[in-house]
């Protein structure tokens, strides 16, 4: 996933050092080499990134950031402060003006590119969160939760996953009373765990003995409850390869042992807040969106709201020079399943064929009923590698099972038939795309049907 990163440091050389790495890695790259002119920066341009230096003359770093979570137009922003300093005074500061992460000079590479990826991540979500919050706003005109409402980072309920007594106890004395700490000291039960109590941040010890910490990290967000969930790995300083390799998987921090309390409770509370943020976004969304533009069958987005947010995303997709696909499925002899079973397995279909959908598509991507058997998908930042890989897990999950929803009648088999369009030009409009994956819709159709087929411009 690329982003656009802003890096603010007052040393030419070090400006060119991170935008080689980062450009090396197909980011994109602004630089502002004081803190007056980071904010006017933000201010013009969309940014995703901050990479702020903390050493500058005037305006520090710390203040940089201060004055940037207080805006409500740049809270969001991921910032990821750089310097030399190696006190954790120095990082406990940083992560209380507001800093999601902090690393110290020199800058590993593999560290800042994780790092980096991650946040891109996080942000790319957030902004979607943010758009069908605005696009349901615009239709239902419904006050929205205000985003420059900062959420709060205490009283949280934690999970622990440390099966160490002495260990535990030391995390879980340095985060209580000011949070509810629950440990778990098998792994194996994590699961089951997650599923008895709505817990708001996960912290995972890379020594779990016979067990795989990222495989546990990997069941949290494969975990329909706990999919969003903020997880905090707690490695020692051998791990750095696995640490990096979980950033990449989704694992959102880390703090290395010993773990210093006022540290820990920093980064905890930066979680937290980050969560509780998107969560009112979703609430916000959940709200705002009532019967004028959700599917009451099915239950998911309209074609009215389906049209607007497309609108929406095209011209953020040309703004940021990112690629957009749309995604046109059909579910194939769907007239034949009414004539045969009756018009209340198939509403029973329709519905089982949502759930799949959803199961199969990415949190940013947006999920519609058009009409009868017909759905849409709208995917930003995303290229036709990655479009045909997501419509290929559709099409096989759709194909693989038949649909059990009657209990007179054996599972009723279905199959999908699926077009794709990109924002391939800048003359592209919303009519132009529907119109090229309706092309290639019909095409997939003609050709036998089960199948993915892309249609260029």
């Amino acid at each position: 996933m690329t982003a656009r990163v802003l890096i603010v440091d007052d040393i030419p050389t070090n400006v060119r050092l991170l935008e080689a790495r980062l450009s090396a890695e197909y980011f994109e790259t602004l630089s502002a080499s004081s803190g007056p002119e980071a904010l006017a920066i933000c201010a013009a341009t969309e940014i995703d990134i901050i990479l702020l230096d903390v050493m500058m003359p005037g305006m520090d770093g710390f203040e940089v950031c201060r004055r940037l979570k207080a805006d409500a137009r740049f809270h969001h922003i991921p910032v990821l402060m750089i310097t030399a300093l190696d006190q954790i005074s120095d990082r406990v500061r940083g992560l209380e003006a507001g800093a999601d992460d902090f690393l110290s000079k020199p800058v590993d590479d593999v560290q800042l590119i994780a790092r980096v990826r991650s946040l891109a991540r996080l942000k790319a979500l957030t902004d979607e969160l943010r758009a069908r919050a605005l696009t349901g706003q615009e239709i239902a005109m419904d006050d929205l939760v205000p985003f420059g409402e900062r959420a709060s980072g205490g009283d949280g309920t934690i999970l622990l996953v440390e099966p160490e007594p002495v260990h535990a106890e030391r995390i879980r004395s340095a985060l209580e009373p000011v949070h509810r700490v629950t440990v778990l000291s098998t792994p194996q039960d994590i699961v089951q765990a997650l599923s008895e109590t709505r817990y708001e941040l996960v912290l995972v010890s890379m020594a779990l003995g016979n067990f795989d910490p990222l495989r546990v990290c990997s069941q949290i967000r494969t975990f329909d409850q706990s999919r969003t969930l903020p997880i905090i790995l707690i490695a020692q300083q051998s791990d750095r390869a696995r640490v990096v390799r979980g950033l990449d998987i989704g694992v959102n921090d880390f703090i290395t042992r010993p773990v210093e309390r006022n540290e820990l409770a920093a980064r905890v509370r930066t979680q937290l807040r980050r969560h509780r943020y998107a969560c009112q976004l979703r609430d916000s969304v959940t709200q705002t969106m009532a019967l004028a533009v959700t599917d009451e069958l099915t239950g998911l987005y309209n074609r009215r709201y389906f049209d607007r947010h497309l609108n929406i995303m095209l011209a953020k997709a040309r703004e940021q020079r990112r690629h957009m696909a749309v995604m046109l499925i059909d579910m194939d002899f769907f007239k034949a399943i009414n004539d045969s079973y009756g018009h209340d397995c198939g509403d029973a279909v329709l519905k089982e064929f949502a759930q799949r959908l959803r199961r199969n598509i990415r949190g940013i991507d947006l999920a519609c009923r058009f009409g009868g058997e017909e759905f849409g998908v709208l995917m930003p930042n995303t290229d036709s590698r990655q479009a045909e890989a997501i419509a290929e897990r559709i099409r096989i999950a759709i194909a693989e099972r038949g649909f059990d929803v009657s209990a007179s009648a054996r599972p009723i088999p279905v199959t999908v038939s699926v077009g794709m369009a990109l924002n391939e030009c800048v003359s592209d409009t919303a009519d132009l795309i529907l119109k090229r994956a309706d092309i290639a819709l019909y095409r997939a159709k003609r050709e036998g049907r089960n199948r993915v087929v892309f249609d260029a411009a």
